[in-house]
């Protein structure tokens, strides 16, 4: 690239990873070369108010004085280290004062809103480069089960699992957890369908726990997610490209004794130890390796995506577990550390990703409109 580009870093949004977008961005705002790009921060408040000329401090801070109006009792979990400040504008429409100026989005939305296709759509409908796959990938990996519907398609093993709409579950749920007590033993994970960084997943041991983490899993999707619980590690790859696809080496979540599964807090409040590369035999992180691969083709991704396995202690199985089109980016989380083992430095990362993402349009660009 040798035009100097104009990059929009868009983060924040209406979604349960809100918190976790701020993180990412204020470290892509440190780390993305101001010698080489121009940085537009926009951020988008809990309750969808786009704001331009700000900061993720800024908007937490925005956020945070929100709940107080609303939601006292709830606390913020992450802090954001502050950056210059800026005087807040708030746009009268999403992009209609920024998109002259920018050449590239940089989309740090995880979740609803930002990692589902929908902003996605948005960016194409309006003609501007963006980091990330597009909207059929986003879509299709968002939906956990239809992720795994196209894995076991696809040859790729997963665990065995079952889906219930929140309908059916709200008009009857004592048959609901009759039919899942049928088919799993306990214990079992419960998780909305839709969603990341294991909000709202729970792991349930008897019948009441898991009638709360039914409830609990379909506050936040209209399908819930049952799945068998097997004892594993957690292994994860990392895949960057777009026709040209790298494999990153394989690292391992250590979770810790204390907690029951790699959830919310064990990612993000009191992170777990990260082995990179994992302490596996050869032979299991090239199957990975190609395992990721093979579904990155198979769910119509670009650009990067991490992909989570579980390997069985007993067995040496390997399943796929879940993927996340639009990982959490801070220089210290996994997707990045899997690129910097692999030969790619975080900041070198970012602007590998912003040539995919030029890339990408450029290639949507020759598809014809007109007959």
């Amino acid at each position: 690239m040798k035009k100097r580009l104009s990059i929009g870093i868009l983060f924040g949004g209406r979604s349960s990873e809100h918190e976790a977008s701020l993180a990412s961005a204020a470290s892509v705002l440190k780390h993305l070369k101001q010698d080489r790009f121009d940085l537009v921060p926009i951020g988008i408040t809990q309750t969808g108010q786009w704001v331009t000329q700000t900061t993720p401090y800024e908007l937490q801070h925005r956020d945070c004085e929100s709940q107080a109006l609303n939601q006292p009792e709830q606390l913020q979990h992450t802090t954001i280290v502050d950056m210059a400040p800026h005087y807040a504008s708030v746009m009268p429409h999403p992009l209609s004062s920024v998109t002259p100026k920018i050449d590239v989005i940089f989309p740090l939305l995880h979740g609803t809103y930002g990692e589902d296709g929908k902003l996605q759509g948005l960016l194409e409908m309006l003609g501007i480069p963006y980091v990330g796959c597009g909207v059929l990938g986003g879509a299709i990996s968002m939906d956990k089960e239809k992720t795994k519907q196209i894995l076991q398609a696809t040859g790729l093993p997963v665990v065995d699992y079952k889906s219930y709409r929140r309908a059916e579950l709200e008009r009857n749920p004592e048959r609901i957890l009759d039919a899942i007590e049928d088919h799993f033993d306990y214990p079992c994970f419960v998780k909305p369908a839709n969603g990341g960084s294991s909000i709202g997943v729970s792991k349930v041991r008897s019948r009441e726990e898991l009638r709360q983490a039914a409830f609990l899993a379909a506050s936040y999707d209209q399908k819930i997610l049952v799945e068998k619980a097997i004892n594993c590690r957690e292994v994860e790859c990392a895949v960057l490209g777009n026709e040209d696809l790298l494999a990153s080496v394989v690292g391992e979540v250590l979770i810790r004794d204390e907690c029951d599964f790699y959830d919310y807090h064990a990612k993000y409040i009191e992170p777990s130890t990260k082995v990179i590369p994992a302490e596996i035999p050869d032979d299991l992180a090239l199957e990975v390796q190609q395992q990721s691969i093979k579904a990155f083709r198979a769910l119509e991704l670009s650009s990067l995506a991490r992909f989570d396995f579980f390997l069985e202690k007993e067995t040496k199985n390997i399943y796929l577990n879940e993927v996340n089109t639009l990982p959490s980016f801070t220089e210290d989380c996994m997707y990045p550390k899997l690129c910097e083992a692999s030969g790619l430095a975080y900041p070198d990362l970012l602007e590998r990703l912003i040539e995919l993402a030029v890339e990408s349009y450029e290639d949507r660009q020759r598809n014809a409109t007109s007959f």
